[in-house]
């Protein structure tokens, strides 16, 4: 057994997905948050600068005694994945791989779509990663950028929010799909709404929860869970870049929960410390 906590990085609120996953999957395991909120959208930045933000937000995560961590965020684990687990003596998990494990599975057709940001779909990670799998599979990514401004803005209104989607779900209308794998851990915030607009039929893969499945399979080969039956004391610690008031609110909204634990963090000399 092991009591650490697991830590979670996203460039903001997207990586909470995992987290929520996780409350499922793993639900007496504690948890430490860092959301990049300052420095989002990580998607149009370049590869060296988000490798850079992640490895900042690693050292952080480790300086509070994790047992793993999982990069809750597409554009970072296409970034920097392989480099981190290399550089850190820690079980390091991405999305990516999880994802494509999962859509491989559950395809039918091998007609398969994916939306991210655009930097996981110039890495053309899914692709390739699909690829290995599925030689003769049809693939259509899209960058859909705006879908991670829902989420960050907590925007709850359901008809702008498909007005939104619908928009950038467009490229999808002359691509028939049976699977559409959602490349960005923000997305699975808006999956209903999504579904809606992609159609019925078309099956949604969230990354993140493949991700967190990932990580209990591994923590239980290891021994390294948490035991026993503690779901209502499990503590969660979130961080923020940004401003703490906002990404509690949202917070709070995504997750369902109430009296979250949020502090802010600032970027002195390359590291992340406690503001």
């Amino acid at each position: 057994m092991d009591t650490r906590p697991i830590g979670y990085l996203d460039s903001g609120l997207g990586g909470l997905t995992a987290v929520r996953a996780a409350l499922k999957l793993l639900p007496n395991e504690d948890v430490v948050y860092v959301g990049d909120t300052a420095r989002m959208p990580y998607g149009p930045r370049p590869q060296a600068e988000v490798l850079q933000f992640t490895r900042q937000i690693i050292k952080f995560l480790v300086s509070q005694n994790v047992k793993a961590i999982v990069i809750a965020c597409n554009t970072a684990t296409a970034a920097a994945l392989p480099q981190m687990q290399a550089e850190f003596d820690i079980p390091i998990f991405g999305v990516i791989s999880a994802g494509v494990a999962a859509a491989a599975k559950i395809t039918r057709q091998q007609k398969i779509g994916v939306i991210a940001t655009e930097g996981t779909v110039k890495s053309n990670s899914y692709r390739d990663g699909l690829k290995k799998i599925l030689p003769t599979a049809a693939i259509h990514q899209i960058a859909a950028p705006e879908l991670v401004q829902l989420v960050e803005k907590n925007v709850t209104d359901s008809k702008q929010q498909k007005q939104v989607i619908a928009e950038q779900l467009t490229g999808f209308k002359n691509e028939p799909l049976d699977t559409l794998i959602l490349g960005c851990t923000h997305f699975p915030l808006l999956a209903p709404q999504i579904q809606a607009v992609i159609g019925p039929d078309v099956q949604l893969i969230d990354a993140g929860a493949a991700a967190v499945l990932e990580v209990q399979k591994f923590l239980n080969q290891a021994d390294m869970r948490q035991v026993g039956s503690r779901p209502d004391d499990v503590h969660m610690q979130f961080y923020t870049t940004g401003e703490v008031s906002i990404f509690e609110q949202a917070a709070t909204h995504w997750l369902n929960r109430q009296n979250l634990q949020v502090k802010h963090l600032d970027l002195v000399a390359d590291q992340l410390q406690l503001g």
